[in-house]
């Protein structure tokens, strides 16, 4: 049986992960969590916590269900109490690319992050269609072994399945990759426009249009417009949307917009999201 510690069991991500663990019986589990809210929340599904020593100690795998900016001052002090051959696994790859992460001989460091269930998704369950984090929906992760001999891959991997279950796919990347996706291409980039289209509506609705209608004719149109730029559909869009996407580039976009993706910026951006502190 393995035996887990997980930090942070009580916030957004961890006690998602809680959830689903929890009756699992290939897994003993013990809960850390220090916030008085998230402590009651447990406590509402029969959750009792633990120290962060005494969970830490004898865990075979630790999961960091924590943000990102504390990750680094927990990882100081977990890292040299525990056990040989022991895994920590990490749900974002910022402080593992930041390298806030300390190192140590015998232990591994593992990094999952999901992939959300996609725009595009056909799970026959209905639900699947408000569930926005998984565990209804399947979706694809990614992995990365950042520390550690290559055989702990697969132990590493197998839990990420678990706790992100249903998992259509799981993808080997390294760290780096990691990063490039996010928080480069969905947050930087991606989130950088949906922000944008936010801003339009807004605009739009000045102009006398209803925000209720705009919202309807956006939300159908990009989902469209998704499907026929990334080949998804059969269908292409048409010559007129071409031409005003083309005509309009030089006005959304800075010539030197891709920049977003230089490694070298990457990096600082992952840097000073470790480094903030959290409120």
């Amino acid at each position: 049986m393995t035996r887990i510690a997980l930090m942070g069991a009580g916030g957004k991500m961890g006690f998602r992960i809680t959830k689903k663990i929890k009756d699992l019986r290939d897994y003993s589990v013990q809960y850390v969590e220090t916030g008085a809210a998230a402590i009651e929340r447990l406590k509402g599904i029969g959750i009792e916590v633990t120290s962060q020593n005494g969970a830490v100690k004898d865990a075979d795998v630790i999961i960091l269900a924590i943000p990102d900016a504390i990750i680094g001052k927990v990882s100081r002090e977990i890292v040299p109490t525990v056990k040989p051959g022991a895994m920590i696994l990490g749900l974002d790859p910022a402080a593992a690319y930041a390298e806030v992460m300390p190192a140590r001989d015998g232990i591994s460091f593992f990094v999952t992050h999901p992939c959300h269930p996609s725009v595009f998704g056909s799970d026959p369950d209905i639900r699947a269609l408000n569930d926005y984090f998984g565990g209804i929906a399947t979706m694809d992760i990614v992995c990365a072994l950042y520390r550690g001999p290559d055989s702990d891959y697969g132990k590493g991997e197998a839990i990420a399945k678990v706790i992100f279950s249903p998992v259509r796919k799981s993808y080997k990347i390294t760290i780096e990759q990691m990063a490039i996706l996010e928080p480069a291409l969905v947050e930087t980039f991606a989130l950088t426009l949906v922000g944008a289209m936010t801003e339009a509506i807004d605009e739009v609705a000045k102009m006398g249009v209803p925000a209720e209608v705009a919202k309807s004719f956006l939300w159908g149109h990009v989902r469209t417009e998704m499907a026929a730029m990334f080949g998804v559909a059969d269908f292409t869009v048409s010559d007129g949307a071409k031409q005003a996407m083309n005509e309009a580039r030089d006005i959304i976009f800075r010539k030197d917009w891709k920049k977003i993706f230089d490694v070298t910026r990457i990096k600082e951006t992952v840097k000073r999201i470790t480094s903030t502190i959290a409120h």
